[in-house]
């Protein structure tokens, strides 16, 4: 369990390098939906991810445990790798990438430009976490997971900004891929003794996370194939799945072309770009919005790392498909 304590002391690191990201209410999205929207820009990052706060905070407290350390390695669809590149070069370290084929060339380039090696390996995500454990073995390399405390503790201090902007959100919006968001917002959540209801959101395609949550055991999905690539996770984390089971309110499935929908109301009403993992917590909002009818309601945009051809094709009124 994490404290404000806890927070506060990821925040002294994470402010050194970014700011506190904004926390708006656009008019549009209010008229569109009929609730009172308030979007967290976590794509106003200097890696366009929410993910870089995790990896600055996981960087400097590996660097001070293991002085000396040989370099990091870890596996993604991109937003945390950019975190562990950003990172890892700003604390003087290695870091190594490992992606599945035929990942994101734009992610990709973004990890080579911070400085990573990236390696492609594996047909889906979790293929390429069987890879980079294996690297990390033969090279006596640290593996970076995708869900661990400092991780949480990092990327929690988003959730925990906009809990304190807004301490009277009824319900708040939150896209699982290995869970450290969603167990960010719930940890802040719990710190600041909030009655928020945090919702999480997942893919119909890939929904494990639901699955595991409804039936109360750790169940993965059956396939790995949305173009919300951030939450391409086919086997849920038990650590995360068990913190999101005792303390989310539920998990909204949403489908490929209700993401794509977002996108373009995200657009439209605040012209930010979304890739569809960041779209996803409004997705979610979209297809529950009767439910949430005039209450005050938060989502979380997580990332407008979307590649341009798949931004294209979306303003232009279509679904990308992988």
């Amino acid at each position: 369990m994490l404290s404000c304590l806890d927070f506060e002391k990821a925040e002294e690191l994470i402010y050194k390098v970014l700011a506190p990201t904004p926390c708006y209410n656009w008019p549009l999205l209010a008229d569109e939906l009929g609730v009172d929207v308030w979007m967290k820009h976590e794509n106003h990052t200097p890696t366009g991810a929410f993910k870089v706060r995790g990896g600055l905070v996981y960087a400097n407290r590996y660097k001070k445990r293991f002085p000396g350390g040989a370099g990091l390695i870890s596996a993604t669809r991109g937003n945390h790798g950019q975190s562990l590149a950003f990172a890892a070069r700003i604390e003087g370290l290695k870091a190594t990438i490992i992606v599945p084929k035929g990942n994101s060339p734009e992610k990709n380039a973004a990890m080579r430009a911070f400085g990573a090696t990236v390696i492609e390996a594996g047909e889906d995500f979790d293929e390429a976490v069987a890879k980079a454990k294996a690297m990390a073995a033969e090279e006596d390399l640290h593996m970076v997971p995708s869900y661990h405390e400092d991780l949480v503790a990092g990327v929690g201090t988003y959730s925990y900004e906009m809990l304190q902007q807004n301490p009277d959100l009824d319900t708040v919006y939150v896209p699982i891929g290995k869970g450290s968001g969603i167990c960010g917002m719930i940890e802040a959540r719990n710190a600041l003794n909030l009655k928020t209801k945090i919702v999480g959101v997942v893919t119909a395609r890939v929904d494990g996370y639901a699955k595991s949550f409804e039936s109360g055991i750790l169940t993965p999905a059956d396939r790995s194939d949305t173009f919300a690539d951030g939450l391409a996770v086919r086997v849920p984390d038990p650590d995360s799945l068990d913190i999101i089971m005792k303390n989310a309110e539920r998990i909204v499935r949403v489908e490929e072309d209700t993401v794509a929908d977002a996108i373009r109301l995200i657009y439209r009403a605040t012209h930010n770009i979304a890739e569809g993992a960041g779209a996803a917590a409004l997705a979610a909002l979209m297809s529950e919005k009767d439910k949430m009818a005039g209450k005050k309601v938060g989502v979380v945009l997580s990332g407008q790392n979307i590649d341009t051809d798949w931004m294209a094709s979306i303003l232009a009124g279509q679904t990308p498909t992988v």
